[in-house]
């Protein structure tokens, strides 16, 4: 690493949290000694690229410093001698995100980003990239740390381990750090005065809390979680409360997502109402990401507008911006990240990745023990760790029989003939984007299997084959 001029690059650069990950950067400008700041994108998403670039430029020479910013859709170059890596990218960008969306709704299932069929197809559809990805870091770049916010975060990170076979990586997610922001105040405490310990998967994790004196404060928290205060949830997770008899068994705080395993019925139920207005939140952040993208263009805008905040990830791209002045400067900071387990929860494998509060230094994450969880916690764990390893298997190889597994095991997916009509529509659907199961594709395309929802079978039609 060199270590008094930083070459950053973020792959996804014309990302709407780019300005966020600039701000961080500046934010930090004592701590990390950048020189050179890389944005790199695909050919479609050059327009935005040159517009967040530009805004990018414009933020640096606000605050009055010499980094050098380059846009480019030439990966390899940007990747030439790089420090730190940050990956930011959508394969297929929100059309893709539409389709993960409306075809499972379309048969009554729920169609969400990174849960049920569209989280697994996301991970179909990103793993090849990502792998790609690694094998160019590791002859152009091969002491270089990636920092993975790439969604499914957790998968992605799996995938990069395993099958990438590259050790400096470290997954990121907002939500740990948007529950450590607002559940404090709930209690009248800072967040320096707690102690947090989270575990899990990524977007499927549970954490507890302790003051300063040693007490444990989580079902304290949990008390105001179902008061008037803000829950702190992530802007595109439905707010239906939990049971709260079912958080005093568990006497731990579960993440948001957990509403789409623990209240399915109501989840399901809300996402099919948005589906049938034709505002699925993938088509909301389509609206939200053109108007995010005309304040961008403002020459006079120089910082990171408030409206951002409504696009869902708030808070990662500062957290990504820590990890890497944690890493640089040795800071022993905690983060909740993505890594490989060794023995911090014993019910899951050692050598897998998953979702847990670490010390994050020069040496990487190294993770906090939590310890056993209860039947019924461990029993989700388990089925949702061994459905993820299926799915990487699968995104890494293209086995369609793999993929048939993973969706019989999702529990927001009903095993049957149905379950399996969406599969093969979704391969149809993104097909641009699954090289590994091109045979299979075509197989079904030669059967005649299209896609039946009129909205993703309009955005599928706009790309041809």
């Amino acid at each position: 690493m060199s270590r008094n001029a930083l070459k950053l690059v973020t792959i996804g650069g014309g990302s709407s949290y780019t300005p966020e990950l600039i701000e961080g950067y500046i934010k930090r400008q004592a701590q990390l000694p950048i020189k050179e700041i890389w944005l790199v994108d695909v050919e479609a998403g050059l327009e935005k690229l040159n517009i967040v670039g530009a805004m990018a430029k414009r933020m640096v020479k606000t605050a009055g410093l010499d980094w050098e910013v380059h846009l480019t859709l030439d990966r390899r170059t940007a990747l030439k001698d790089a420090d730190f890596v940050s990956t930011q990218f959508r394969v297929g960008l929100l059309p893709a995100r539409i389709k993960d969306e409306r075809i499972p709704n379309y048969y009554g299932m729920i169609g969400q980003e990174t849960n049920g069929a569209g989280g697994i197809f996301k991970a179909f559809r990103t793993v090849p990239v990502i792998l790609d990805i690694v094998k160019d870091m590791q002859e152009l770049c091969p002491d270089a740390w990636l920092i993975n916010f790439t969604n499914p975060s957790g998968m992605i990170t799996e995938a990069i381990k395993t099958y990438g076979h590259w050790d400096k990586v470290i997954g990121l997610c907002n939500v740990p750090v948007m529950a450590m922001s607002s559940e404090p105040e709930l209690i009248h405490k800072t967040l320096d005065e707690l102690t947090y310990k989270f575990a899990g998967l990524d977007h499927f994790h549970w954490h507890r809390v302790w003051d300063n004196t040693g007490q444990e404060v989580t079902m304290q928290i949990v008390d105001k979680l179902f008061g008037d205060e803000d829950a702190g949830l992530p802007t595109n997770i439905f707010d239906v409360p939990f049971f709260k008899d079912q958080l005093e068994n568990m006497r731990m705080i579960p993440c948001g997502y957990h509403r789409y395993y623990y209240r399915q019925e109501e989840m399901l139920a809300h996402g099919l109402a948005e589906y049938r207005d034709n505002a699925t939140r993938a088509q909301q952040v389509t609206k939200i990401e053109t108007e995010l993208f005309e304040l961008y263009k403002d020459p006079n805008l120089d910082y990171k507008p408030k409206q951002l905040a409504e696009r869902g990830g708030a808070h990662y791209s500062d957290a990504a911006c820590e990890a890497m002045a944690s890493i640089y400067q040795d800071k022993k900071t905690h983060m909740v990240v993505s890594t490989l387990n060794q023995g911090a929860v014993p019910d899951l494998p050692s050598d897998h990745v998953f979702e847990v509060s670490a010390q994050i230094g020069a040496a990487g994450a190294v993770p906090m023990a939590f310890g056993h969880f209860q039947p019924a916690e461990r029993g989700w764990l388990q089925l949702m760790k061994n459905m993820e390893l299926v799915i990487v298997e699968a995104a890494a190889t293209g086995n369609y029989g793999l993929a048939l597994q993973a969706f019989t095991m999702n529990p927001l997916i009903p095993a049957g003939a149905t379950a399996k009509r969406v599969l093969d529509e979704m391969l149809v659907a993104h097909r641009n984007y699954l090289p590994q199961f091109t045979d299979k594709i075509t197989e079904l395309l030669a059967a005649g299997v299209t896609v039946q929802d009129k909205v993703a079978a309009e955005l599928t039609e706009l790309v041809p084959v």
